[in-house]
């Protein structure tokens, strides 16, 4: 399989493949890039991948000569007679052609031996968010994602309080993962090409977690609080007991009139363990 422009558009047109827009398909073609992110994602022969939208196959075939298996999950079935001929050097790719969002990635899982398990994908920009709470809520054992975003999405998974990109994603992400950027990619190594720029995020799964005294209600607690962004707390969680509320929030040293942006991880945290341990004692 090559990779450059005119091969993969020789070989789309012969299997008749159309681009399709509700798909966010744009298909990476550039070596470069794709050796890039498959040496920066320290893949070995003990690590089971995970991709997301495997496309034309590009990226797949690079990660299929390191890691021990790629399991691909791809929602378009008019790409499968493509893959089929662009993957037919390798037997350790697996195609499900279905939807990532209502797959069960667990139970093709269960059979297999692996050290590593790894989530990589060049995302469109409408099932980003989906794909990673997905992996967050559903408790994958993903101890690496490497993703290929829209630069302003790849924005929000890196930024910090007090920004207009944190909100409620970046903190499930930063309590779980700690977050990087690994390259800059050019619109011009995609067929067709977007029109923005993209970045490749790597999300490494921490070793240590801060402890919890309520997962479920802490997760719930932060999208809440991010529920009308520019609204203060007070606004944002009239459905709490807000007396208490106010109290936790003090002594983490922030009060009902702060907007949620201003809370680093650590105070979503101890705002929500506070709150969670005086109404249990009342």
């Amino acid at each position: 399989m090559e990779y450059s422009p005119k091969k993969m558009q020789e070989n789309l047109t012969d299997h008749q493949f159309y681009f399709k827009k509700n798909y966010g398909q744009n298909f990476i073609i550039d070596k470069n890039i794709i050796n890039k992110i498959v040496q920066a994602s320290d893949i070995d022969s003990d690590t089971i991948v995970i991709e997301v939208g495997p496309g034309a196959g590009s990226l797949t075939l690079g990660l299929a000569h390191s890691a021990k298996q790629v399991q691909c999950y791809e929602i378009d079935q008019t790409l499968q007679p493509i893959l089929d001929e662009n993957l037919k050097s390798v037997d350790n790719v697996i195609i499900y052609y279905e939807d990532f969002l209502k797959s069960n990635p667990m139970k093709h899982l269960k059979d297999q031996t692996y050290s590593k398990l790894y989530v990589i994908g060049n995302l469109p920009y409408y099932i980003t968010t989906p794909i990673i709470i997905k992996i967050i809520e559903e408790q994958l054992p993903v101890d690496k994602m490497i993703v290929m975003v829209q630069k302003e999405v790849g924005d929000r998974f890196k930024a910090t309080p007090g920004t207009r990109d944190y909100g409620s994603l970046t903190v499930f992400l930063n309590y779980y993962y700690e977050t990087r950027k690994l390259l800059d990619v050019s619109r011009n190594v995609f067929l067709p090409k977007p029109n923005v720029d993209s970045i490749v995020v790597e999300f490494s799964r921490k070793k240590e977690l801060l402890p919890l005294e309520n997962e479920t209600f802490f997760f719930q607690f932060v999208r809440d609080c991010f529920k009308q962004k520019r609204k203060n707390l007070r606004n944002n969680l009239k459905a709490y007991d807000l007396e208490q509320m106010e109290i936790s929030l003090k002594q983490a040293g922030y009060s009902l009139q702060d907007r949620a942006e201003k809370l680093s991880l650590e105070a979503f945290v101890q705002v929500a363990n506070e709150y969670v341990r005086k109404k249990e004692n009342v």
